[in-house]
């Protein structure tokens, strides 16, 4: 079975059903290149076309970054979807119905599903709200703080009528009931019994996820002519609470929308709150989303990620949004991300700052933000005097935390060269501290490599041979004749190989594209996908590339023995075992005598 428990004979159905060509170029123009199509990658930049998609084998490749893999991989990495959803998706296309094994547990799907339809009859309501009298008053707020009458349709923005219930029965009307409504976080129940609408008398901010689905709202308190925000104790900024479809940590404000901007232009400013994007994001700046009001969690962080590795935090200059900012960009670190700072003027958040100075002033402030690095360490020389031996110790300290969450060793290296000639410190006394700090989590040098480094170091003719085979099934019955899994030497071609085999013994046909169904592995799809494209062999001379590869895999796998055996002898003559020394010795002449 494969991963989300779909049998291997429905994703087959799936993938003989759907031409990868027809998929791909629904989102990338390709270009005929022989029997091939090429295009430029959309995975990274790149001025010359190396992104080839081969309709013959249904797989993608890209030689630049070594993306590869078949349709699924492709709506994968494309999408930023996970395996399911890619399936769910491809099998809506191809007409084909997905086992009920793989379906959500029905109660819960029945109650998602339902909790998404109630936002969506909410936000409806309250968007069509703003343009009646009483929410005339806060369209002319939302006008007068500079959001455009587009940018009101584009966030969907709304008004919760003050009445106690006009929500609740507007939806009751519509065969909502009130127990899904208290789910929804829409309704609060009384303490006298009854329900009372959560929101009322505030402009709305609809939450929206990924796909788009409104899953939470965001309302502030309509403010009064002359009256200061606060005044009547009720609070500015009031949100949904969390529900099954609604986790405030999983979850960034815009992202919908943004997606594909930063996407295109590798990097997201962050910011805080709705207004300090929407204003940045009308005015043109659309790599851009907010955190919702809390300190960044690893859940957004990694969302991020699926589109970028090159963060921006933008914050407002006081001492609490300093703070902040430090202690979230160790949550970038331990991703692996690039994190950047800009610090704006003290008394302007994003929106006021755009309002005042416009769009490319700030758009200026985010290309020349800080590295992290420079940023942190500027804040705690402001709080500390770098005279002062302790507080060069506490200085130390805190950037010392930061350094030890860099993955790579070279980057841990050079900053603390740069720690101790900004602190005149020595570096022997930095690197002690830093092997005092206690961290459980694993080195991250394989981690940061990046997809283009895990193909590079497998042997050509292991590949070259899995290619062949790949090409002509009739040759995976005589190389495995003459070869096992064991002769290939590297971890995941051994894989291919052996399942490559196995089928092979069921009676399948090995395809590239069902065979990286049944791996899922994005590793294991870059080792097929580079194999499979390979330049052509020449048949006159196919046969004899053929036994030249199968010679040097066995060659290499006897030398890799006797070298083993040698490293044994070797320890065996030190502990004078002779009973292990001498059954050794006659594996290493018997080895010799193949070689």
């Amino acid at each position: 079975m494969a991963i989300g428990r779909i049998p291997d004979n429905v994703l087959e159905d799936i993938l003989s059903r759907v031409d990868i060509v027809e998929i791909i170029s629904g989102y990338i123009p390709l270009k005929r290149a022989g029997r091939n199509f090429r295009a430029t990658c959309p995975f990274h930049h790149e001025k010359t076309p190396s992104f080839m998609v081969s309709p013959d084998r249904q797989i993608y490749h890209c030689f630049g970054c070594q993306a590869g893999g078949n349709a699924f991989n492709f709506l994968m990495q494309y999408e930023r979807l996970e395996f399911p959803e890619a399936v769910e998706i491809l099998a809506r296309k191809a007409g084909v119905t997905l086992p009920e094994a793989h379906k959500q547990d029905s109660k819960t799907l029945s109650l998602n599903t339902q909790l998404y339809k109630i936002n969506e009859l909410a936000a409806l309501f309250f968007e069509s709200n703003l343009n009646t009298p009483p929410g005339l008053q806060a369209k002319r707020y939302l006008l007068k703080r500079g959001i455009n009458e587009d940018a009101i349709k584009t966030f969907k923005l709304g008004f919760a009528p003050k009445s106690w219930d006009a929500l609740i029965n507007h939806l009751r009307n519509k065969g909502i009931s009130l127990s899904l409504l208290e789910k929804s976080g829409l309704a609060l129940a009384k303490d006298s019994g009854g329900y009372f609408d959560r929101f009322r008398d505030r402009i709305i901010f609809p939450i929206f996820d990924i796909k788009s689905r409104a899953i939470a709202f965001g309302a502030r308190i309509l403010p009064v002519e002359g009256q200061a925000a606060g005044a009547n104790n009720q609070a500015k900024y009031i949100n949904s609470p969390e529900a099954p479809i609604y986790t405030k940590g999983r979850n960034l404000y815009g992202l919908n929308l943004a997606k594909d901007a930063i996407r295109d232009n590798d990097c997201v400013a962050v910011v805080e709150g709705y207004l300090d994007f929407i204003i940045p994001y009308q005015a043109g700046l659309n790599n851009i989303v907010a955190s919702l009001g809390t300190a960044l969690t690893v859940e957004q962080a990694r969302l991020i990620k699926r589109y970028t590795h090159n963060v921006v935090m933008v914050y407002d200059a006081d001492d609490a949004g300093q703070m902040a900012t430090l202690r979230t960009l160790d949550i970038f670190i331990e991703e692996g991300m690039n994190v950047k700072v800009v610090s704006l003027p003290k008394g302007f958040d994003p929106d006021l700052f755009v309002r005042k100075n416009g769009i490319g002033i700030f758009k200026e402030k985010i290309t020349q933000a800080e590295n992290l690095f420079d940023y942190k360490l500027k804040i705690l020389k402001s709080r500390h005097s770098v005279r002062d031996i302790e507080a060069k110790a506490a200085i130390s300290s805190e950037m010392l935390l930061t350094i030890n969450r860099f993955k790579n060793a070279i980057l841990k290296a050079e900053y603390i060269k740069k720690l101790a000639q900004d602190l005149e410190i020595g570096e022997d006394a930095l690197l002690q501290e830093l092997n005092k700090i206690k961290d459980n989590k694993t080195g991250v040098d394989s981690y940061s490599q990046g997809a283009s480094g895990k193909t590079k170091n497998i042997s050509p003719t292991e590949k070259l041979l899995i290619k062949l085979m790949l090409e002509e099934e009739e040759l995976i019955n005589s190389i495995r004749d003459r070869l096992e899994p064991a002769d290939f030497q590297d971890e995941r071609t051994h894989r291919i190989v052996s399942l490559m085999f196995d089928l092979l013994e069921q009676g399948k046909n090995i395809e590239p594209n069902k065979l990286i169904s049944h791996l899922n592995d994005e590793v294991m799809s870059q080792v097929i996908c580079e194999s499979t494209m390979l330049p052509q062999v020449p048949e006159k001379n196919k046969e004899n590339i053929i036994n030249d590869c199968i010679c040097r895999l066995k060659n290499e796998r006897l030398k890799v023995k006797k070298q083993r055996l040698h490293e044994q002898i070797k320890t065996a003559q030190e502990s004078r075992d002779e009973e292990k020394l001498d059954r050794l010795m006659q594996e290493f002449h018997c080895l010799i005598k193949e070689g």
